[in-house]
């Protein structure tokens, strides 16, 4: 992470780099999570309890508007007057939540919310990056402004449950009220987020939605129209001529579009375009996201 800004924190500056860095990670977990504990520290830093007191009495007097103690839950939650001490790179802030707060480390620190996928250019605004990563930590529902590419701008409440990568854009997984479904939102075209008051209900969270929960097995292989296959199969790692990859059917539309996999049944695709073929198709019965699949038709 780079080092705030002393026009934002003067007082930052007081402090060693050592404690600098746990108050980055105290603000960040607060801001992403929508809450932080003793414990969170305590788990990542390996320090003690009365060192995470002491830090936490830091952060209150540098930022007090930031954070309350919830007496109930024993641990602090965002304040809707919260504004970051430190800065924050969007790519830095998506590494933490897709793949946990160790920085490298293996410190067996799970995500914070559940996402999938690789990594994209394109950053969505962290500002909404915090407000849909604390809905999904929470389990709350949020009322959006979203830009559609087919209807425009409408306001629609839906149950963020994940963060996705398509390859090309991040994506918030969820569920969509106004059709009563699971589908995806990209980030970039959220124009405004307002977390409501309530709790998301049993079919509207993560557990329900089988396209997540559901692992498409794949068998890629050198397109049968290449002229050299051996290439292709050198190029992408295969063992005897087959490239196997397991993906949640939620996504598997977007790897095989990114990919420009031949979905199709005959590998009737120009092999030109299409250096690879999609040898087991019938394992995208029932993927919802196949529809983006180059050739598929089932």
């Amino acid at each position: 992470m780079g080092s705030p800004k002393d026009k934002k924190c003067p007082d930052l500056a007081e402090y060693s780099q050592s404690q600098r860095e746990r108050l980055q990670y105290l603000e960040m977990h607060l801001w992403f999570s929508g809450e932080v504990g003793r414990r969170d520290l305590e788990s990542r830093f390996g320090i003690k309890p009365a060192a995470a007191s002491r830090d936490f009495a830091a952060y209150r007097e540098l930022a007090p508007q930031n954070l309350e103690y919830d007496t109930t839950d024993r641990c602090y939650r965002a304040r809707k007057t919260f504004r970051p001490l430190f800065d924050y790179a969007t790519d830095r802030v998506l590494a933490w939540l897709t793949q946990g707060f160790g920085d490298g480390l293996d410190l067996k620190i799970k995500p914070v919310i559940p996402s999938e996928g690789a990594a994209t250019g394109v950053k969505p605004d962290i500002l909404m990056l915090a407000s849909i990563a604390q809905a999904i930590a929470s389990k709350r529902p949020v009322r959006i402004k979203y830009l559609s590419v087919s209807s425009g701008a409408k306001t629609r409440e839906i149950v963020p449950v994940a963060l996705a990568d398509s390859g090309l854009r991040w994506h918030a997984r969820a569920f969509d009220r106004l059709n009563s479904r699971f589908s995806d939102f990209a980030l970039r075209r959220i124009q405004s987020v307002e977390i409501l008051d309530s709790y998301a209900s049993d079919h509207e969270r993560l557990e329900a939605d089988e396209q997540w929960a559901r692992i498409v097995d794949l068998e890629l292989v050198a397109h049968p129209a290449a002229d050299w296959p051996q290439g292709i199969e050198v190029d992408y790692g295969m063992l005897e001529g087959c490239l196997k990859m397991r993906a949640r059917a939620a996504l598997v539309g977007y790897l095989l579009q990114r990919w420009s996999v031949d979905c199709s049944e005959g590998h009737t695709l120009n092999p030109k375009l299409h250096h690879l073929w999609l040898r087991n198709p019938q394992t995208l019965y029932g993927v919802e996201s196949a529809k983006l699949a180059p050739g598929y038709s089932g």
